[in-house]
C-alpha cells in the first residue's frame, strides 16, 4: 500500500526549472494537437504546468525564463 509520503511521482517545486528539452517536448506535443492532460500524463508534469508554460509559449513565443523586475527598497 502506498502512502502520500512514500509518492513515487516526484512534484515539481516552485523554486524548480524545468529543462528546455522537457518545455520543447510539451511545445511539440501541443503543436501536435495533444490535450493538457495527454501532455501532464505523458510526462508526468501536473496539468497546471503543462498550461502554464504553453500559455507562456502562446505569447511571449519563447520558454526561457524571464529575467524578473528588481524593484528597490527606498
Amino acid at each position: 500500500m502506498q502512502t502520500a509520503s512514500t509518492n513515487i511521482c516526484k512534484r515539481i517545486g516552485r523554486s524548480q526549472y524545468l529543462s528546455e528539452f522537457k518545455c520543447g517536448t510539451m511545445i511539440g506535443c501541443h503543436l501536435c494537437n495533444k490535450s493538457i492532460r495527454e501532455i501532464s500524463l505523458l510526462l508526468n508534469i501536473p496539468q497546471s504546468t503543462v498550461s502554464g508554460i504553453t500559455t507562456k509559449w502562446k505569447q511571449l513565443g519563447t520558454t526561457a525564463t524571464q529575467p524578473q523586475s528588481r524593484v528597490s527598497a527606498c
